[in-house]
């Protein structure tokens, strides 16, 4: 046996340790109510739609989960797909994609993973979890994240269609700046005690080069119909928490849209700092996919002409996001390392998105 098969072997076991040792809950009430309200208002705007035009409330609010679903549906699919295959992946493989943890050729490379891997939000969220659980450092996780959401690549191909090429790139640039940053802060912070690391990390192991450690891994895979059942099996299971506040996130903005119009929002977002404040409590409170985001992010140029705001629209939404907040948590089992995401980038993105709506 190699040693990533005894690594992968003390892995599998440690994580079930883990497992029997956790609380069992009877049922997971939010997930599946949230579930529930989902399908059912799905199913009623599917069957119904002409029905609701006499009770516009519902029907806004059946559209909104509709047109949700409709663009979350593949980022989901994917992001439970890599969870799946991530899973089974040695942990030195992960490494020698991602780098070495608490270094700076780590965060930059987990950064530029980010935004080279095209899911929306919600399934770059899913990946980011499991990148932790197989090795990622807290900097690294971060930045992953951090980069991630709304600029990869068919999303920023999309947002330079609407915003032209300058301000596309200036809110790439800035927002890889926010993840690199982030992602060093929290690392200093780990190694200082400040924050827990990442017991999942092992120091001692020395990185191997990544094409000879993913010719290895593939070499070893026996591709199966059954082998594809047990990895959608696995990011099915590994991703149920995530899960649990992604459908409740998409019944809460559901409610706002139905209840909040659309002129009310682009009325007061205007390029002064109340502007941004409301802005920003906006981003926070919504609960949006990242193919959702960018093109709502963009009236708040096209409209309200606050490119800054444009910003820190597309960036709160991940940095005081109660879903990603939450899911950090979870996964970490920190509180201080999921609050510390806002408290590290809502700074950053109030000073560049001040900048940017005082030279736009």
């Amino acid at each position: 046996m190699d040693h990533s098969h005894h690594e992968q072997e003390a892995t599998s076991k440690t994580e079930e340790k883990c497992a029997s040792c956790a609380p069992k809950r009877s049922v997971d009430w939010l997930l599946w109510i949230s579930i529930s309200i989902v399908l059912a208002a799905f199913g009623i705007h599917i069957l119904l739609k002409d029905v609701l035009v006499e009770i516009p409330s519902l029907l806004k609010f059946t559209e909104s989960i509709y047109i949700f679903m409709n663009k979350m549906w593949w980022g989901l699919g994917l992001g439970v797909l890599f969870v799946g295959m991530l899973a089974g992946v040695p942990r030195s493989l992960v490494q020698s994609i991602i780098g070495k943890g608490g270094t700076f050729n780590g965060i930059l490379r987990a950064a530029a993973g980010g935004v080279l891997l095209d899911l929306c939000s919600h399934g770059i969220l899913l990946v980011g979890m499991q990148l932790y659980k197989r090795g990622a450092s807290t900097g690294q996780m971060a930045a992953f994240l951090i980069a991630s959401p709304w600029n990869s690549i068919s999303l920023t191909v999309i947002l330079w269609s609407l915003v032209g090429i300058k301000w596309t790139l200036s809110l790439l640039i800035f927002s890889l700046l926010i993840a690199l940053v982030s992602g060093i802060i929290f690392d200093k912070l780990s190694a200082a005690g400040v924050l827990p690391k990442n017991p999942n990390t092992f120091d001692d192991v020395d990185l191997k080069p990544f094409k000879s450690e993913l010719r290895s891994y593939i070499s070893k895979i026996k591709w199966s119909p059954i082998t594809l059942f047990r990895i959608i099996k696995t990011g099915l299971l590994e991703s149920k928490m995530i899960f649990r506040w992604i459908f409740f996130g998409v019944v809460l903005a559901a409610a706002i849209q139905t209840f909040v119009s659309t002129a009310v929002f682009a009325s007061v977002f205007g390029p002064t700092l109340l502007g941004l404040g409301a802005t920003l409590v906006f981003a926070t409170i919504l609960e949006v996919c990242s193919e959702g985001s960018v093109p709502l992010a963009t009236d708040f140029l096209l409209r309200a002409g606050a490119p800054g705001n444009m910003f820190a629209f597309l960036m709160t939404g991940v940095s005081t996001d109660y879903t990603e907040v939450m899911s950090i948590k979870e996964t970490t089992l920190s509180w201080k390392i999921a609050l510390f995401l806002p408290l590290i980038t809502l700074p950053q993105v109030i000073v560049i998105a001040v900048v940017l709506n005082a030279i736009g």
